[in-house]
């Protein structure tokens, strides 16, 4: 089974997308990956990208997406390390590189700062292009 670490906007793409994970994959992310999810929704409505009805089924379609969340005492104080290791001010960013570091085969995102930030740690976390889990999952 291949387990990929997913980022907010990653979870929004697969919903965009109507697609989820298939068997013999998993999807691991962050406590906070719902609330994050419903801020970038929040702001697609807010800036007229999506109606809010749009933004609201993307919403409720996250329920029924298939993610183990993780939040535990050793994914927090590992982000809190890695959010050390790598300079930061706020250990919110590398709780995403917790999770892939703790319960991922891979970090799948799109973000400039996490994708440098995988490759700065020892060892270097993998990094997957959103786009490519995206024709994994469609396949």
């Amino acid at each position: 089974m291949t387990r990929f670490a997913v980022d907010a906007p990653t979870a929004l793409l697969l919903l965009e997308e109507g697609l989820s994970a298939p068997e013999g994959h998993q999807l691991v992310g962050t406590a906070a990956l719902r609330s994050d999810v419903s801020r970038l929704l929040f702001g697609r409505s807010l800036s007229g990208r999506l109606t809010p009805g749009q933004a609201q089924a993307l919403l409720e379609a996250l329920a029924s997406l298939k993610l183990r969340l993780l939040g535990d005492r050793v994914s927090r104080a590992t982000s809190w390390r890695l959010a050390e290791t790598l300079g930061w001010h706020d250990p919110t960013d590398a709780e995403i590189l917790a999770v892939a570091r703790l319960q991922a085969d891979t970090l799948v995102t799109a973000s400039a700062r996490l994708i440098q930030a995988a490759g700065e740690l020892d060892p270097p976390l993998p990094v997957t292009p959103p786009e490519k889990l995206l024709a994994l999952f469609s396949a």
